[in-house]
């Protein structure tokens, strides 16, 4: 029988190994766009992906680091010194040129808002996430009345702000249902931001008509020889359809647009260049575009022991998070919940401008009447709820801020 199940086990490990290497060669070339997806002709892929590899952290000096600390205004090559090892030994120094920019143009306030995943149908194979096509996780898509239900839920807390998610699967989550919901979202909230799968611009410009002010879009890893390894099938495989999503939605008529490299995929240093060089090349090329960066490193997700996340520090992402504010100071910075309420509190009393609150990534999680219905993304470390966040930056000493537009 020991004999029989030992067979078994090495017939079914050769099976494995055969549908892998199947697939591997039936896989679509990531960097070639496909059918109805837009292609701009944009140079600003060209031009990140190229200083990213020329970009040699390791040259960089004391001298360096302090010249970029005396700057009052910094260049791609100030910013390159921020991000590098040499900076390290001035993170203190660093962290108090930060903070001074963000009072300068923030002030003390902190704004908050929470996301709300209304599907977490996905047709992509990326290994590192909990919604991927191969895990066997419960899935959900809310309808109308209950994403009404959960927004409301969450407009009772106070918040005015919410983003919109999705999992990536056009089939489940239409452009459509989408729309539907940013026009459910406008009856509770003044800002309106979306993180689903990147789309052409005219589809931006239809969701932006719906209701949605931002659009963010994480690259994930900017080294396009990585990123085909960690994106196995589906449209996310596309490496430039993604790198040029902002801008299609700058061209769809969005007010602004998120960047974020998922740190710890890839050399974060590297990443963290290319996300803010990235938006740097958008912000001049579409100067009335309101810029905004997210910092998430890796977190444990459902069904997969098969990434090595390459470690970012609690100083490290304070460095990536200090530089970004440095180099683009008007730039809006948020910390995400995967960080534990410890390093959050920190990061909004020196560069960060924005947290979220009261988060769930499960799917249909707010209201009361609502069984939750599909399972989350990923761990978050932070759940304290929209009141524990509120009060608890008053007692750090900032102004907790639900919304500053107002609509005429």
């Amino acid at each position: 029988m020991k004999n029989e199940q030992n067979n078994n086990h090495v017939n079914e490990s050769i099976l494995s190994e055969q549908i892998l290497e199947d697939q591997k060669k039936n896989r679509i070339n990531h960097m070639e766009y496909l059918p109805g997806m837009e292609n701009i002709g944009s140079e600003i892929m060209d031009k990140v992906v190229s200083e990213m590899n020329n970009y040699d952290y390791d040259k960089y000096t004391e001298y360096d680091v302090k010249r970029a600390l005396n700057n009052t205004e910094r260049s791609v090559e100030d910013f390159k010194a921020l991000l590098s090892p040499a900076a390290l030994p001035f993170i203190e120094e660093i962290a108090k040129a930060a903070q001074i920019e963000t009072r300068k143009h923030f002030g003390n306030s902190t704004y908050m808002f929470t996301p709300i995943y209304i599907a977490n149908y996905c047709e992509n194979y990326c290994i590192y996430c909990g919604f991927n096509c191969h895990n066997k996780i419960k899935r959900a898509c809310l309808n109308d009345e209950e994403i009404d239900r959960e927004m409301k839920a969450i407009a009772d807390t106070g918040l005015q702000e919410i983003l919109i998610l999705t999992g990536e699967s056009r089939a489940k989550s239409t452009v459509e249902y989408i729309g539907n919901a940013c026009k459910i979202a406008r009856k509770y909230f003044k800002v309106i931001g979306l993180e689903i799968y990147p789309v052409n611009s005219d589809e931006y410009a239809y969701l932006h008509e719906c209701g949605a002010d931002y659009v963010t879009v994480f690259q994930e890893t900017y080294n396009s020889d990585k990123y085909e390894t960690l994106h196995l099938a589906g449209h996310k495989r596309i490496f430039p359809y993604r790198v040029n999503a902002q801008e299609r939605a700058l061209k769809g008529g969005m007010r602004g647009v998120g960047f974020g490299a998922l740190l710890g995929l890839d050399d974060f240093r590297k990443d963290a260049f290319a996300t803010g060089y990235h938006a740097y090349l958008l912000q001049r090329k579409y100067p009335h575009a309101e810029i905004a960066f997210s910092c998430p490193r890796l977190r444990p997700i459902i069904n997969n022991d098969r990434i090595n996340p390459m470690d970012v520090h609690e100083t490290q992402l304070l460095q990536v998070v200090c530089a970004y504010r440095l180099f683009m100071p008007f730039a809006s910075i948020t910390v995400s919940t995967r960080e534990c309420a410890r390093v959050r509190d920190n990061l909004v009393q020196i560069a960060a401008t924005k947290i979220s609150a009261g988060v769930s990534t499960g799917i249909g999680s707010h209201a009361k009447d609502i069984e939750d219905k599909g399972d989350d993304q990923f761990e978050i470390s932070d759940g304290r709820s929209v009141d524990e966040i509120y009060n608890d930056l008053l007692k750090v000493g900032m102004q907790p801020v639900m919304s500053d537009y107002i609509y005429v």
